[in-house]
């Protein structure tokens, strides 16, 4: 875990906070916008760089981890984030459309720092990244039809257009790279894909930095967006982490693997969605606003469940004594 790792709430806090200095001149507010995209194809791009697919036979190793946690992730969670907004958030359909896309893909970075930090099985986490991945990839124009299509109607070539750009082109892009230099493991192991692994913070963070200066006097206007969400996502992260707790005694999960499923399942990918709100709901700022506050509630959170998790390992212990 290196030092742009352990401080990423910091760095997207100080991203917000100077999107919203940058946006009071017209100049960056008029400009901005233009940015937001080309960071987040950089930032997707080298994200999908650092996750080989050739790992995916991994995941398999452990069936019913990965049957679980892909049930959890792509049906359970879903749902619940449907369930949720429609109690909490029924009144604001734009937000409500941004909680759905934040909470439908799994996290395929950060999470396994606070596995490392909770004491969780790191391998096993790493392996169904790919998995996480691809479903993700595969099934969130799936869920923005059926989800937010229930919100308001979404015609299909947009969902269609914008994941082509964001995703289907950043992931051709990232893997036709892996390939194109398989026979310079060296410079793509050593060199580019650490690069990328230790950039992605900044590329995302840019992209928030972009986004705020030139709708910070729209988030400004809008600070009720931070009050309505608070409660829907902290019960999220609430249920799921009970979800996972339970899961594993019932499957009689090992503390380490519990902690990996724990954490998959509360860890959230919200640059992916970030990505396509930006492309699919241009005239619609609140949408790509909520996947921005909803990683400032999330991160903290993380923390806390970490050190709870760690909590949990001390009282199991003793218990064992």
């Amino acid at each position: 875990m290196n030092v742009f790792e352990k401080f990423q709430t910091v760095i997207i806090l100080l991203a917000v906070g100077a999107g919203l200095l940058l946006g009071q001149f017209i100049f960056f507010e008029q400009y901005a916008e233009s940015f937001i995209l080309p960071f987040l194809l950089l930032m997707l791009y080298g994200l999908f760089l650092t996750i080989p697919l050739r790992h995916l036979k991994d995941a398999f190793k452990k069936r019913s981890f990965l049957n679980i946690s892909a049930i959890i992730n792509f049906l359970w969670t879903p749902t619940l984030a449907w369930g949720l907004g429609a109690i909490f958030l029924a009144d604001h359909p734009a937000i409500w459309i941004g909680f759905i896309m934040l909470m439908v893909t799994p996290c395929t970075d950060w999470y396994l720092m606070f596995t490392s930090i909770a004491k969780g099985n790191v391998p096993l986490s790493t392996s169904v990244l790919p998995i996480n991945l691809i479903l993700q990839v595969v099934l969130l124009p799936v869920y923005l039809f059926i989800f937010a299509g229930t919100i308001e109607s979404i015609p299909l070539s947009t969902i269609g257009e914008s994941i082509l750009l964001v995703l289907v082109l950043p992931f051709a892009l990232a893997h036709l790279t892996r390939y194109t230099l398989r026979k310079k493991e060296a410079f793509l192991n050593e060199k580019l894909v650490p690069f990328f692994a230790t950039t992605q913070i900044f590329f995302l963070s840019l992209a928030i930095l972009a986004m705020f200066a030139s709708q910070g006097k729209y988030l400004i206007n809008n600070l009720e967006v931070i009050s309505i969400l608070i409660l829907p996502v902290l019960l999220f992260f609430v249920v799921n982490f009970v979800v996972a707790q339970t899961v594993g005694k019932v499957m009689k999960f090992s503390y380490e693997d519990t902690v990996s499923l724990s954490l998959t399942i509360i860890a959230r990918n919200s640059p992916v969605s970030l990505a396509i709100a930006v492309v699919a709901f241009p005239d619609q700022p609140l949408i790509a606003l909520a996947l921005v506050i909803g990683p400032l509630i999330e991160l903290p959170v993380l923390a806390i469940v970490s050190q709870l998790l760690l909590s949990l390992r001390k009282t199991r212990k003793e218990e064992n004594v």
